[in-house]
């Protein structure tokens, strides 16, 4: 694992859920790539298999993050496969696209047990290896959490409470040199909207009203987010905590 001092060539331990698919598997790619040892986990193990596939860096893990037991399992798996815990990325969420008027609980209950409670949960059961080996943890976050999206209230405050917990952390984990830092994608193409239950009309119509949104005029793409990613985790950036860096095209600035 890595220690303090560390040149961003060394070697390192990473964990980032939501592994098997857009942002995540584009970090697991780009930590693999620089070397280090990978461990990403999520529900589809096809889509892990596929993640990983010529990557020898990279193991993965197909559970549900919000099981009973998960957060324990998954520290196990990567202490057992990777050596510790320097790099943990909080990735995995799921949005459901539905008015105040029409939430429902379970649904409700479904994105708070994924987008804020599992990455809680399982930051806690990585602490004793990220102290030990002064690591860092990185919450993907989105600019729905500073800005209203119409449909997917209950997604965006996840994502905003996420952000708390970045900079709550962040304070807390200071002293024993833990960093916590985030990346608040804005519209990135994955697959996050059909798995929302969006068809092909509904996400084109949707990916027009996103790049309008966007100084920039384009969508992102999960490779330009997953740079980010890995960037902020390096032992270069010993002295950034707390800080929340939007990924968005400048969408978070546009009124």
């Amino acid at each position: 694992m890595g220690q303090p001092g560390n040149t961003g060539n060394d070697r390192r331990a990473v964990v980032i859920t939501g592994g098997g698919t857009g942002i995540g598997r584009a970090a697991a790619h780009a930590f693999a790539d620089e070397g280090h040892d990978v461990l990403i986990v999520g529900r589809d193990e096809t889509a892990l298999k596929e993640a990983a596939h010529g990557r020898p860096a990279i193991r993965h893990l197909a559970l549900d993050i919000t099981a009973q037991g998960a957060p324990e399992e998954i520290v196990r798996t990567a202490v057992e496969a990777l050596g510790g815990i320097d790099v943990l990325v909080n990735n995995a969420a799921v949005v459901k696209r539905q008015p105040l008027e029409a939430v429902e609980r379970p649904i409700a209950e479904e994105q708070i047990a994924t987008n804020l409670l599992a990455p809680l949960l399982l930051t806690q059961a990585a602490l004793p290896h990220l102290r030990a080996s002064r690591g860092v943890v990185v919450n993907v976050s989105a600019s729905a959490a500073v800005r209203g999206w119409a449909g997917s209230s209950v997604y965006g405050a996840t994502k905003a409470g996420l952000d708390f917990l970045t900079r709550t952390w962040a304070v807390e984990q200071a002293p024993h040199g833990v960093r916590v830092v985030s990346v608040s994608p804005g519209p990135i193409e994955t697959g996050i909207a059909r798995a929302s239950g969006l068809d092909d009309e509904q996400i084109a119509r949707l990916r027009e009203a996103q790049k309008a949104g966007v100084p920039m005029g384009r969508i992102g793409q999960p490779e330009e987010v997953a740079w980010w990613i890995v960037t902020l985790a390096r032992p270069e950036g010993a002295f950034a905590t707390g800080v929340i860096v939007p990924v968005d095209g400048g969408a978070a600035t546009k009124l």
